[in-house]
């Protein structure tokens, strides 16, 4: 990493934290412009040795990442390296590794900027293509026909020399109206022929890299520039953006002296805490990242929060999710082929949660081909599971926090009375039509949701050669094995769990054991009785 203030050690005091000359540390939180992270004396991490990695190494790039991953400001750092802009890389690995003379004109569209929702994707991205021409003092004859401008505004800009091209967050005009599907689609093939001028300007690019949260667009869009290299899963490509835990450990080590002190901890304590919460991002299996606007809120706000949920809760996936009455994604299973496309017109949201950064990829297994895929971190982990669960009981958006934290206390302490307690507070704000259900179907994911959220370690619907157990539990002093039943006998369930011996498995773990029945009630709306066995 490299500091625009040179790089000096912080001093710390009571109230904050500052240079050696008195300057607070500046964190470019929610910043995306290289240039005013430079200026501004803002904290930037160096990764402008493997950006020049992949700017020498190839010439036509896509790059997939989560929203908050940095993928803007990579964009924005490649515009100003191929500008000359030396000054602003000053102390930075690329200062004395680049020439600065070899400049080129950079065409560079942001979707997110544009007012597609209001004008319309073509005319937005008509209108932008314009302002560019005029960045260039070019007047650009085409105007009515999208496609052909770009051709335009490529060719003339190229009389300059060889055109840069960078393309940020492709996806945004398609992945913002995936609950509405024509208009989706009626975007989608707005881009296939904008893109399709990239395949015969070859002769006019220095370098094209676009990037999206998504690959699920990436076919049909892309169809015709069949040589562009997805980088999204290369292993040399793999700290492009985010942050690794060398980079943690090496450029915030004043940041966690600091936060080890306050949350009265060591500094190895803290890092492993700070490492469940936010580390986890894989795109392979082994190595992994932090997202860097939760590092960058934590370090300046000094509490563990859900930062980057917060940024954007996934109200579409939810809707998805819930629709499809899935609960269970951790040890999650899925091919090659389906892990990198997706079709708007068929969403599964497991692919699609992958791409936006709710799963990540845990294991790899190179002879079938497949990926586990599961929960980055905490912070990832908590907060779905939180919207999920609020979902499910038809809250959403609002959270389920509140009532879920003395069931968790309750079980860990072994206070069955407790934990029914609790349970039977949540479950009776279930919605009526639920109740009306004809299967237990819905307790069994809001009670699955539930334990997992606190991070319990909860198998749900547990086969064995003799049935299935609804949810087996296990901490570190019990194994629970619960069964649920709706308009039934509590008797009925605890015989169930014992006559299908669904604890046999466990009897030399030196463990609690104990067996929970759990009857609810539609007509009244709660828990109806319970009966316990502590197994021997």
């Amino acid at each position: 990493m490299s500091l625009s203030f040179l790089g000096e050690r912080l001093l710390f005091w009571t109230g904050g934290f500052f240079s050696s000359f008195g300057a607070m540390r500046k964190y470019p939180i929610g910043l995306q412009d290289f240039r005013s992270i430079q200026e501004g004396g803002f904290l930037y991490i160096d990764k402008t040795c493997l950006i020049h990695t992949l700017i020498e190494s190839g010439k036509y790039y896509f790059l997939s990442r989560p929203r908050r991953f940095g993928k803007s400001l990579l964009l924005s750092t490649i515009k100003e390296i191929f500008g000359g802009s030396k000054e602003l890389f000053r102390g930075l690995w690329i200062e004395h590794n680049w020439n600065w003379e070899q400049k080129h004109p950079v065409i560079h569209l942001k979707f997110s900027q544009m007012a597609y929702g209001e004008r319309g994707l073509t005319e937005a991205i008509s209108r932008e293509l314009g302002m560019i021409a005029g960045d260039f003092n070019i007047y650009l004859k085409e105007d009515n026909n999208l496609k052909e401008k770009f051709r335009e505004l490529i060719e003339k800009v190229a009389v300059i020399d060889k055109v840069v091209i960078l393309i940020d967050e492709y996806d945004k005009p398609i992945i913002d109206y995936l609950d509405d599907l024509p208009r989706a689609k009626e975007n989608r093939s707005i881009f296939k022929s904008f893109y399709s001028v990239l395949k015969d300007a070859d002769e006019h690019i220095r370098l094209l890299l676009i990037t999206g949260v998504s690959k699920f667009t990436k076919v049909s869009i892309f169809s015709d520039l069949n040589n562009l290299e997805d980088i999204s899963m290369s292993e040399t490509m793999n700290d492009l953006v985010g942050i690794t835990q060398a980079e943690l450990e090496k450029y915030f080590t004043e940041d966690l002296d600091r936060l080890a002190i306050k949350f009265k901890m060591d500094r190895p304590a803290l890092i492993k805490r700070v490492k469940e919460w936010y580390n986890g991002y894989s795109w392979g299996g082994e190595h992994t990242l932090y997202n860097p606007f939760s590092i960058l809120c934590f370090m300046k706000q000094g509490r563990f929060s859900n930062f980057w949920f917060q940024t954007g809760t996934p109200t579409f996936l939810v809707k998805q999710i819930t629709r499809r009455k899935e609960f269970r994604f951790e040890g999650l299973r899925l091919g090659e082929t389906v892990l990198d496309n997706f079709d708007i017109e068929h969403i599964d949201p497991a692919p699609l949660l992958f791409q936006t950064g709710y799963l990540t990829i845990k294991d790899y297994d190179p002879q079938m081909r497949t990926y586990e895929l599961d929960y980055p971190n905490k912070e990832v982990a908590s907060s779905l599971l939180d919207a999920l669960l609020s979902a499910y009981r038809e809250v959403y958006p609002g959270d389920s926090m509140a009532l879920t934290g003395d069931l968790g206390a309750a079980l860990l302490a072994g206070d069955i009375p407790g934990l029914i307690q609790h349970l039977n507070a949540l479950i009776s704000t279930i919605p009526y039509d639920h109740w009306k259900a004809d299967s237990e179907s819905i307790f069994h994911i809001i009670v699955h949701l539930t334990f997992k959220k606190l991070g319990v370690d909860i198998q749900s619907e547990v086969h064995s050669s003799v049935g299935r157990c609804d949810a087996l539990i296990q901490t570190a002093t019990h194994i629970y094995a619960i069964e649920l039943k709706l308009n039934a006998t509590a008797p009925k369930a605890l015989d169930q769990i014992l006559g299908k011996g669904y604890l046999q498995p466990y009897q030399a773990d030196k463990r609690k054991k104990v067996a929970i029945g759990i009857s609810f009630s539609s007509e009244d709306r709660k828990v109806n009785d319970y009966l316990v066995k502590e197994m021997e």
